[in-house]
């Protein structure tokens, strides 16, 4: 796990020099947590390209292994963020076919393959990852990133050329490229709480999109980007099996799989341990895979001792039942406090989730590891939200509704009335949004609703709202729609939900601590395994799909216990701190928004 950052330099410049060095340092050192084991810049000899690598060592600690990393001709220079965890099987298969190694990491099995088959090599890696490679024959800088987003890769432009880093905070460090706000990007955060990838804060600085790869030519002509994986395609099969026993060792089989796959380390591995099904069942395989003197960490909150939302006790319980190392991180309203500046300079992108993972990581930087599993993503694979029954069912009412004689008019009675009693404008829109799966969706998850913009972000809020539609924003996050409602709920949920907000806070929370964040529950190669299965799932309630998976299956207490979520006591904090002057989402949602732009400015 590491920061990459580069730059091509437009070479038509006229009159314009530009420090190369001081461009690519300061991008480096913005990531300095990304990577603190070792760093390392490299500038072709033309003065065209220039790379910027901080690396967290995971796999072969060797220095060898460091980045920026040469083919044996030098055609090739790579930098890679992320884990390829079939690398081994990938290595012996080049190693048979005659190709020598000097390392042991999966960084060379990428730079090898890739000078063998170009871009066609993304369809063999099976991990999490953001590449850079450039070409010193053809000139051309090959860029990638994998089928879920789990890594970041953003990409800007600049009269002086393109750049890309592994941060949006470590483009701006440049100091190159244009702190322009982008009206579309700012406008999804208002509405979602996250900013919808690929759009950005900041205008001349986007995402390259998951599943995708482009390439840069020193002519400064961009190619791309180019879809190479769509993990959409799984929810949109309609195939399955028949036999409830062969999904039970189907989805057993792949998880071990899966799990097997996020194990490659060489160095010691910990897992988060909430009190819910989806951490409890990793820990249980990754036990039942090998895993010696395994350590869970819990973090809870002073304020929820004694309430079903503390999370220890239930931990504990799966730590005893399983023989795993158990640590509890109980964090303080003074903590928080005195941590709260340092959080604020860490997010790369305004959001209001994410607290509790950087918690997390805390707590296992603290005990000295690199590594941790973590079981998000469980709920959008495995139709945990409370969502993919209500949301169904609420549209199926508001359609007997709409037939009734005045019923239409009653139902817009009864929304006004919700949105004048909880203050929250978007409840108007209920009859509206509960007309299908999608806005229902955002009747669920958006924050503000779209008319209020204009009082957010003034005329640029106007632009955005007034020909504003939530089915067109929905598709283009994540595509075309098919299969029953609890399917389309999924692959809404997996890409938009989880790739821009739960993801995302997972890579900027955990590599603030130096902790590299694996999700065995995100994972492609596990979906494409299961793709014949979804449809099922719905027929196994509070995910005794996955409870009941490890051989020795989880308590019934635990599968029994009530859905707390992951959750944090922020917003009382807050209120508490005078940070908010009112509770809920949409008071932190303004607060991070003034954060973000005091510390960018």
């Amino acid at each position: 796990m590491c920061g990459i950052a580069g730059i091509i330099i437009n070479k038509n410049l006229q009159g314009e020099s530009l420090d190369l060095n001081k461009c690519i340092s300061s991008m480096s050192d913005t990531m300095s947590s990304r990577g603190p084991d070792n760093y390392g810049n490299w500038f072709q000899d033309n003065g065209l390209v220039a790379f910027g690598h901080r690396r967290l060592s995971i796999i072969d600690l060797d220095h060898r292994a460091d980045q920026p990393m040469h083919s044996n001709d030098d055609r090739y220079v790579i930098i890679f963020n992320g884990e390829i965890y079939n690398y081994k099987e990938l290595r012996k298969e080049l190693h048979n076919n005659g190709y020598v190694f000097k390392t042991n990491s999966d960084t060379e099995v990428i730079l090898t393959l890739y000078s063998i088959e170009g871009e066609k090599m993304l369809s063999k890696l099976h991990g999490m990852f953001s590449i850079a490679i450039w070409d010193n024959l053809l000139e051309t800088l090959f860029l990638a990133r994998d089928p879920y987003g789990i890594k970041p890769l953003y990409i800007a432009s600049s009269k002086y050329g393109w750049l890309f880093a592994s941060q949006v905070k470590a483009l701006l460090a440049s100091g190159i490229v244009s702190k322009e706000r982008d009206i579309e990007g700012q406008s999804s955060y208002w509405l979602l709480g996250s900013v919808a990838d690929p759009l950005t804060w900041f205008k001349d600085i986007s995402a390259l999109p998951v599943g995708s790869w482009a390439k840069i030519k020193s002519d400064q002509i961009f190619d791309g980007p180019h879809r190479f994986c769509d993990i959409g395609d799984s929810w949109r099969s309609n195939r399955k099996l028949e036999s409830k026993k062969d999904i039970n060792m189907e989805v057993r089989s792949a998880l071990l799989e899966s799990i097997k796959r996020h194990l490659v380390a060489d160095v010691p591995i910990a897992v988060f341990l909430s009190g819910g099904i989806d951490s409890a069942t990793l820990a249980a395989l990754m036990v039942e895979s090998g895993v010696n003197n395994l350590i869970g960490v819990t973090v809870t909150y002073d304020e929820f001792q004694g309430s079903l939302n503390d999370e220890a006790p239930a931990a504990a319980k799966i730590a005893e039942h399983y023989g795993i190392k158990h640590h509890v991180k109980r964090v303080t309203k003074d903590e928080f406090f005195q941590d709260l500046p340092l959080i604020l300079k860490d997010m790369d992108q305004p959001t209001i989730d994410g607290i509790n993972t950087w918690y997390a990581s805390k707590a296992v930087s603290e005990l000295g590891l690199k590594v941790v599993v973590s079981g998000v993503g469980g709920d959008e694979l495995f139709l945990g939200y409370n969502s993919f029954k209500q949301l169904p069912a609420l549209v199926n009412i508001m359609k007997i509704i709409s037939k009734l004689p005045g019923g239409i008019t009653i139902a817009n009675k009864v929304a006004n009335l919700q949105a004048t009693r909880t203050g929250n404008p978007r409840w108007k829109y209920a009859p509206l949004w509960l007309q299908n799966i999608t806005t229902a969706w955002w009747l669920r998850r958006s924050i503000f609703a779209p008319d209020e913009l204009s009082n957010l972000m003034g005329d640029d809020g106007n632009q955005v709202s007034k020909d504003f539609s939530v089915e067109a924003f929905v598709t283009k996050m994540v595509g075309k729609l098919s299969g029953s409602s609890e399917l389309e709920l999924a692959q809404i949920e997996s890409m938009a939900y989880l790739r821009n907000q739960l993801l995302r806070d997972s890579d900027w929370a955990s590599m603030s601590h130096s902790i590299e964040l694996r999700t065995p529950l995100v994972d492609a190669q596990l979906l494409k395994q299961l793709t014949s299965q979804l449809p099922l799932f719905k027929n196994f309630p509070k995910k005794s799909l996955l409870a009941n998976s490890p051989l020795n299956p989880l308590p019934k207490s635990i599968q029994e216990r009530r859905k707390t979520g992951f959750g944090i006591p922020v917003e009382q904090w807050l209120f508490d701190g005078g940070f908010i002057s009112e509770k809920g989402s949409r008071a932190i949602a303004r607060y991070i928004a003034n954060s973000y732009e005091s510390n960018i400015s």
